[in-house]
């Protein structure tokens, strides 16, 4: 069986985790800390923030940038459902903006037509979450000075690129962008588990990002509002959650944090494996990025072969997936309005799309079987 994604664990994290298992600190222990300095140096930012979940990231960046009630929030329809929902967790309204028909990726024009309408109307979004794609890194620098054109914030959803990187920037070095969220899903470039975080250049958002995470307290007397009254002493500041990750699970991400350079190399080559192997098909396949990370790996063929070879694929033991439904098609946000129709290249994108196996540990024998049955079902 070849699943479409998997975790790569070796004895060096299991003892990485058993270290603080014997540890005094499971949780909220110095552990913590020490990941988010590698995770910062790693991707080039001044600040990073571990949370409990990708999702938990996304809600925070939307509550760090004061997103609420009347404010409107942009994203692409190609992604999972965490990219829209952090706005309405807010209670904030959220859109969305098409796509590249060839990449996936939020398309640049497309957002500035929709800009000068949402000017026109009074309804220029406070945030645009822009989603890196399947490890593809979208346009930056277009994208910043649109934000600085249009007065909003923005948001890299950059869940599929730890490690990727574009024109020498690396995604989470927020050059372009307020904040970066990662997520550290057992499917992702590196695993907690499960867990996310944010990263920031922005010292004043790290630092209510680290008192959101832990319910809005602080023990800070330079914070508080009234006269610390012992060493006991903690002020809830603003309503925050409880999305802290555990000292287990940021030993973890700090044993895989340092075979991230290899992880994603290997998937860069099997990125380029497959489009030489896939050379000649009916598939249409993303074009290769010098920096893409390449969390997944989408072909598209014939639409209406789509459901014929995905059950096929299964069937042979291959366990093939599709990224994404455009998320405005969801029963959820068809019931807030949403038709289909609303971003046409995302529906055409979606339409014959099938993920093909991509992870670091994938042997090039079992990736020549996925290729090998594929040719004989498209031939």
């Amino acid at each position: 069986m070849i699943p479409y994604a998997r975790q790569s664990i070796d004895e060096t994290d299991i003892a990485a985790v058993v270290e603080v298992l014997r540890s005094d600190w499971l949780t909220q222990g110095p552990t913590g800390p020490a990941f988010e300095a590698e995770l910062a140096a790693a991707v080039g930012a001044s600040h990073a923030v571990s949370v409990s979940s990708c999702t938990a990231a996304l809600h925070l960046a939307c509550l760090a940038l004061e997103v609420g009630a009347g404010d409107w929030v942009w994203t692409s329809p190609i992604s999972f459902v965490a990219s829209a929902n952090c706005a309405l967790y807010c209670g904030a309204q959220v859109d969305f903006v098409d796509v590249d028909p060839d990449s996936g990726l939020m398309d640049m024009q497309a957002l500035e037509d929709k800009l000068i309408l949402a000017r026109a109307r009074g309804r220029v979004p406070k945030v645009v979450v822009m989603v890196h794609y399947a490890g593809l890194v979208a346009d930056m620098p277009t994208l910043a000075a649109l934000a600085r054109d249009y007065g909003f914030r923005v948001i890299e959803d950059a869940a599929h690129a730890l490690g990727a990187s574009l024109a020498g920037s690396r995604v989470g070095d927020c050059r372009y962008s307020d904040l970066t969220v990662f997520s550290f899903h057992p499917l992702k470039h590196i695993t907690t588990a499960e867990g996310g975080a944010l990263c920031t250049n922005d010292a004043q958002l790290a630092g209510r990002l680290a008192r959101l995470r832990s319910h809005g307290i602080t023990r800070d007397p330079r914070l508080m509002e009234g006269e610390a009254e012992g060493g006991w002493y903690y002020e809830q500041l603003e309503l925050g959650l409880n999305y802290r990750m555990t000292d287990l699970q940021a030993a973890l991400g700090r044993s895989q944090l340092a075979r991230l350079d290899v992880f994603v190399a290997r998937r860069r080559q099997l990125a380029q494996r497959y489009e030489e192997q896939l050379q000649g098909l009916p598939v249409r396949y993303l074009q290769q990025q010098p920096g893409a990370a390449w969390h997944l790996y989408p072909i598209r063929v014939e639409a209406a072969r789509r459901k014929q070879v995905f059950d096929a694929m299964r069937e042979a033991q291959i366990l093939v997936n599709v990224h994404y439904l455009p998320i405005y098609l969801q029963p959820y946000f068809r019931r807030l309005g949403f038709e289909r129709g609303c971003c046409p290249n995302a529906e055409a994108f979606y339409s014959g799309l099938i993920s093909l196996p991509m992870y670091a540990a994938l042997e090039d024998t079992s990736q020549d079987r996925v290729v090998g049955v594929l040719k004989e079902l498209l031939r």
